[in-house]
C-alpha cells in the first residue's frame, strides 16, 4: 500500500507526497497492522477479530482522509480536528471496557454516535459536510459493534 502514492506521483501530479508524508502513512500502517495483529493474537473468536478489523480501517480511512484533503473543507479546516474527537470517544470506550466484546459493543455505537454529532455541529454552523461520508463512517462504527455482540455469542477457536 505504501508503493501506492509513489505510483501515483509517477503517472499524475496531483499527488505530491513528501518524506514525511510516506512516513506518516507508514506509521500509520504499521500501528493499524500491529494493533490488529495484537487483537488477533490475543483471541481465536473470528468475531472479535472481525470487528477488530472493522474498527481499525474506520479509523484508518478517517485520519487518511482527514490528514490528505479534509473532511469538512479541506485539510487545514480546524473543525475536522472534531474527528479527533470521534476517535478519542472510541479509544476511550475501548479501555473503560478492556476491551471485551459487550463493552466493546457500547463504546463503537457511542463512536457511531459522535460521528453523527460531527455532522450535526457541522451541518448547523454552516461548515459542509456530507451525509453519504458521514453515513459510511457511522455504517462502519455500527457494523463493528454488531461484530462485537457477535463475538459474545461465538464460541473462541483454539489459535494455532
Amino acid at each position: 500500500m505504501l508503493l501506492l502514492p509513489l505510483f501515483a506521483m509517477q503517472v499524475t501530479d496531483e499527488v505530491d507526497w513528501d518524506v514525511a508524508d510516506f512516513a506518516l502513512f507508514g506509521a500509520m500502517l504499521v500501528g493499524a497492522g500491529g494493533t490488529f495483529e495484537l487483537a488477533a493474537r490475543m483471541t481465536g473468536n473470528n468475531a472479535y477479530r472481525a470487528a477488530v478489523g472493522v474498527a481499525l480501517a474506520a479509523a484508518f480511512i478517517l485520519v487518511w482522509m482527514n490528514l490528505a484533503v479534509g473532511i469538512i473543507g479541506n485539510e487545514e479546516n480546524p473543525a475536522n480536528l472534531m474527528y479527533g474527537c470521534v476517535l478519542a470517544v472510541g479509544i476511550l470506550g475501548a479501555v473503560i471496557a478492556r476491551f471485551q466484546p459487550h463493552g466493546m459493543a457500547r463504546a463503537l455505537v457511542a463512536t457511531a454516535l459522535a460521528q453523527a454529532l460531527v455532522a450535526v455541529i457541522a451541518l448547523v454552523a454552516g461548515l459542509g459536510y456530507t451525509f453519504v461520508l458521514t453515513g459510511f463512517f457511522v455504517a462502519l462504527w455500527l457494523i463493528s459493534a454488531w461484530l462485537f455482540r457477535k463475538a459474545l455469542l461465538e464460541p473462541a477457536e483454539q489459535a494455532a
